[in-house]
């Protein structure tokens, strides 16, 4: 009888060891996304980094990614923290008052047209100077977006600082609102999201902050008549995609190792790579559309410069209270975005 049984145990065993290991620990991820379901970010960004890492974990974690978004946008990292879901990505300046560091990549006249190269920029910035910011998540990866820039509603270009001080323009909150008004633009600020009904309603005649895919997707290019760009990009935003750490702590270190090596090519870079291609998509139909494209006054230019200073030196010295060496931060991220930009 103790034969047999051993027998039988054995088999268990064999049978059990013999399974895949997908059978063997399985850790499924929810991961929220909070763009509208057709959104690149919802199709092909966090499907693609699932697929990968069901992949390189041999299927040992898998996740899926609800219909709609299970939270509002700025709301991203809490749900996290809270469990509502496993992973998520957070627009960056809606956590200024957690993070600092992240805030790097969104310094006025610190980028490029290249969201490649200044994804790079950030994450290696990210990695030298506070790899550890995201104390309550896992952060696995970072990207900024394609610029925004400067448009005219009317048959009249903005080009000189008179153009500019003469418009009531809608603007993105925080820096390019408040640098707006330093020059002396009447100002509407509203997330991205609301910027169609105050544009297409004709509350202002021209826009700040837009990008190629925000042109498109708030559908504001029929309300837009001109475009004017500077020698450097005004401004940028920056994305982060993180994991709840009782989650993270699921996975073995092995599969943590693995995930963490495809996470910031599959996530970051991905991301970066399509908001240029629709951006220069869009862009690309301006002549269609008959929206010009112009080159900035000098001297507006220099008062946009002038006026974007406060916002660099206040969020130097809030990441100065965090422990983050905010002017050597910002300086290895322009020079590396000058290194990597095409």
């Amino acid at each position: 009888m103790r034969q047999y049984l051993a027998a039988i145990v054995v088999g268990i065993a064999i049978t059990f060891l013999s399974m895949p290991s997908s059978a063997v620990a399985r850790t499924r991820l929810i991961v929220n996304c909070f763009w509208p379901p057709q959104h690149f970010v919802c199709t092909k960004v966090l499907p693609g980094w699932i697929e990968e890492v069901e992949r390189v974990t041999e299927g040992r974690v898998t996740a899926n990614i609800p219909p709609k978004s299970v939270s509002p946008p700025p709301e991203q990292l809490a749900s996290v923290e809270k469990n509502l879901v496993d992973a998520a990505v957070q627009f960056n300046g809606l956590i200024g008052n957690r993070v600092s560091g992240a805030l790097t990549g969104m310094q006025p006249f610190s980028g490029s047209r290249d969201s490649l190269a200044m994804t790079q920029a950030a994450w290696e910035t990210n990695r030298k100077f506070y790899p550890d910011e995201f104390g309550t998540v896992e952060l696995l990866a970072q990207w900024v977006i394609t610029p925004g820039d400067l448009y005219s509603g009317t048959d009249t270009p903005i080009v000189t600082l008179e153009d500019f001080r003469s418009r009531k323009m809608w603007a993105l909150p925080g820096p390019l609102a408040n640098i707006a008004k330093e020059i002396g633009a009447g100002v509407v600020a509203t997330p991205a999201v609301r910027s169609n009904e105050v544009i297409a309603n004709g509350v202002v005649d021209s826009h700040l902050g837009l990008n190629g895919d925000g042109l498109k997707a708030f559908q504001v290019l029929p309300y837009t008549r001109s475009m004017t760009r500077f020698s450097r990009p005004v401004y940028s935003t920056s994305f982060s995609f993180f994991v709840n750490k009782d989650k993270w702590a699921e996975i073995s270190p092995e599969d943590q190792q693995a995930i963490r090596g495809v996470s910031q090519d599959k996530v970051g870079m991905v991301a970066a790579g399509l908001w240029d291609s629709v951006s220069r998509e869009v862009l690309a139909g301006f002549g269609d559309l008959g929206i010009v494209e112009l080159t900035g006054d000098p001297d507006l230019e220099a008062a946009l410069v002038s006026a974007a200073e406060p916002t660099t030196a206040a969020w130097k010295a809030k990441a100065a209270e965090a422990g983050i060496d905010g002017e050597a931060a910002l300086a290895f991220y322009r020079e590396r975005v000058a290194d990597l930009s095409k």
